[in-house]
């Protein structure tokens, strides 16, 4: 029996589904009504009980869209907004077509990378051999296409291409190849920089324009070779010699019509590793082309297994390099190129090698000296204090390494402290340039080597969350290291006494008669031969050509600088001088937010501790 109660008024209190419906329910339902029941008349008693009061007859206030109705007043505001709408934006429209536009330019480039476009240009126009397409110097054109083939005595018949050394049209193998492992060490750290800089793709042409010739220079298919193609030309004149070469002869390197013999070697430790080195560091560079990558490692080991089994420098005996890029020794060169082998490889057999007290001890580690600390053509041993002291700081490998990689650190240390001005290790000019090769001539290759390492070291020293070094009791901190490269460089870029830029074409003040054959003679289609073009070399007038970023040897010891292009001493460039400006300007180039590439380097290199064991295999009853 159903329970409910009854209603005073009579009826059912049972509730019902119905009754519980809420008011939206209601409405529905009531929107389901017959229409037409709604429409029939009603009395006025009916219309009080719906709605109320009577009402006069007033305007529609809603509006029959025939899907949906919709109130009069929103559907007005809507189809007036939409319209008011289009209108807006068809007048904004005619404004941003009609008004002229502003282009806002970048924001200017800092000079060391206004200094870097045209210290890259230097090489362009030191190519030898077949141009590119686009080489970007109008007065250089194809030259010297039989190197190699010229010479019946050297087994090394395409020596085509490669680079001119300096103002001359020599190809010197052993400054060449530090000029090309200096680029590739700055690409390494900073290829942020050169992107931003927009010269990435550039550098590169440029490394690999000088690695493609060192590939040419031995057989690079060999695991073992017993010879090396070392130089391309001759420049000895001694003795009142007239006959032409590369030295007696002022010609342009399109124009030249004699014999280049080419200088071969059978022991020279020190080209061989140097060239190593070349090859390994380009190889990291150009990790991302596989295929190149490997030849250039393969060429690498080869050179470095050919430079250790058969000991000599390769400027012995008073030959034709020994006037010109005299090696000292070779020790340094085996600590270099092993170092670069053993990041191009992983391999530590080369670290090994690399931190040998022995070979440290004849390369003079241990020996201090005038010109320890000084990292040049001819001496690597302060580039491979810093390029270690990295392994060190990131890595640190521990035994049986540690030793010396701690005693390659201390010594890179000391060698900044000696940069400073606190410091007595090198003298200073009264213009601020510092004195490293101790007031001999062609001071400024080693001033940007020095520059670029100690900004370097400076980057290493904040990557590795360290604010400075000691120097004795006293600490220094990282800015004092970017605060020493900056004025060196400021002082080549035209911060001196003078107020000449030492880098052509850069600043309104600049070497305008570089000792330089194909700058110096008009491009005028007119060839000038051997001795004709004497006259260009001797003219007072500038040089009709501007060989842009060539950065000159530089001031002597007084900040004088003498505009003469019969003096060498002041106004020639060098391949290895420019490479380390390039490497010195894209370390200071940019903000302080860029920073090195910690880890590209390390790429080939293995994880230095033992890979843990794999779990044991479940146990089975």
């Amino acid at each position: 029996m159903s329970m409910y109660g009854r209603d005073p008024w009579g009826g059912p209190l049972e509730i019902n589904a119905a009754d519980s419906a809420t008011d939206d329910d209601r409405s529905r339902n009531l929107q389901d009504l017959d229409r037409a029941a709604l429409s029939r008349p009603l009395d006025e008693t009916q219309q009080s009980w719906l709605l109320g009061p009577a009402e006069q007859k007033k305007k529609k206030k809603y509006v029959d869209l025939g899907c949906i109705i919709v109130s009069r007043k929103i559907f007005v505001w809507t189809v007036g907004t939409l319209l008011a709408s289009a209108f807006l934006a068809g007048l904004i429209t005619l404004i941003v077509k009609t008004v002229p536009r502003h282009h806002h330019s970048k924001l200017p480039s800092d000079n060391y990378t206004l200094a870097l476009h045209k210290a890259l240009m230097f090489f362009n126009a030191q190519r030898s051999g077949k141009l590119p397409k686009h080489n970007n110097v109008s007065w250089r054109g194809n030259s010297c296409l039989n190197d190699g083939k010229s010479d019946s005595g050297t087994v090394y018949k395409d020596l085509v291409g490669g680079y001119y050394d300096a103002g001359d049209a020599i190809k010197f193998n052993f400054p060449a190849s530090f000029a090309m492992t200096m680029l590739s060490w700055s690409v390494i750290e900073y290829s942020a920089k050169y992107e931003a800089a927009g010269e990435l793709k550039h550098v590169k042409d440029v490394i690999k324009w000088g690695t493609d010739f060192f590939l040419k220079t031995f057989n690079n298919s060999a695991d073992t070779i017993d010879s090396i193609a070392a130089q391309v030309g001759v420049g000895d004149t001694s003795g009142g010699s007239t006959t032409p070469n590369d030295h007696y002869c002022w010609m342009r390197p399109e124009d030249i019509d004699y014999d280049r013999p080419v200088y071969e070697c059978h022991s020279c430790s020190d080209l061989a590793a140097e060239m190593a080195a070349a090859l390994a560091s380009a190889s990291i560079v150009f990790k991302d082309n596989k295929a190149y990558s490997q030849k250039l490692v393969h060429g690498a080991r080869t050179l470095f297994k050919f430079s250790r089994e058969r000991r000599g420098r390769y400027s012995a005996g008073g030959s034709d390099p020994s006037l010109f890029y005299n090696s000292s020794m070779y020790w340094d060169e085996f600590l270099w190129g092993g170092a670069w082998l053993y990041y191009a490889t992983g391999n530590s057999s080369y670290l090994q090698l690399a931190t040998t007290p022995g070979l440290a001890r004849h390369a003079g580690a241990f020996w201090g000296g005038p010109d320890y600390g000084v990292l040049s053509w001819d001496n690597k041993l302060t580039g491979v204090q810093v390029l270690l002291s990295r392994l060190r700081l990131f890595l640190s490998p521990g035994y049986p390494y540690e030793d010396m990689l701690r005693t390659f650190h201390n010594q890179t240390d000391i060698v900044m402290c000696s940069f400073l001005p606190d410091f007595r290790s090198f003298n200073r000019t009264k213009g601020g340039l510092i004195q490293l090769n101790h007031g001999r001539p062609q001071p400024l290759q080693y001033v940007v080597n020095a520059a670029f390492l100690a900004a370097l070291y400076s980057d290493y020293l904040e990557a590795a969350d360290t604010p400075g070094w000691y120097c004795g009791p006293n600490f220094y901190s990282v800015d004092t290291l970017r605060e020493f490269a900056r004025t060196q460089i400021d002082y080549i870029l035209g911060k001196n006494p003078r107020k000449m830029s030492y880098i052509v074409g850069f600043g309104n003040h600049y070497p305008k008669h570089v000792h330089h054959r194909g700058a110096s003679i008009p491009h005028n289609k007119i060839k000038y031969n051997c001795k004709g073009g004497w006259k260009w070399r001797d003219t007072s007038k500038p040089n009709p050509n501007t060989i842009v970023g060539a950065m000159v040897a530089g001031p002597d010891k007084n900040d004088h600088f003498h505009d003469v292009r019969t003096n060498y001493n002041y106004t020639e460039p060098t391949l290895a001088g420019n490479a380390g400006l390039v490497a010195a300007l894209v370390a200071l180039s940019g903000d302080k937010t860029a920073r090195i590439d910690k880890n590209t380097i390390f790429s080939a290199v293995p994880p230095l501790f033992p890979t843990p064991p794999p779990p044991p295999a479940p146990w089975k009853p």
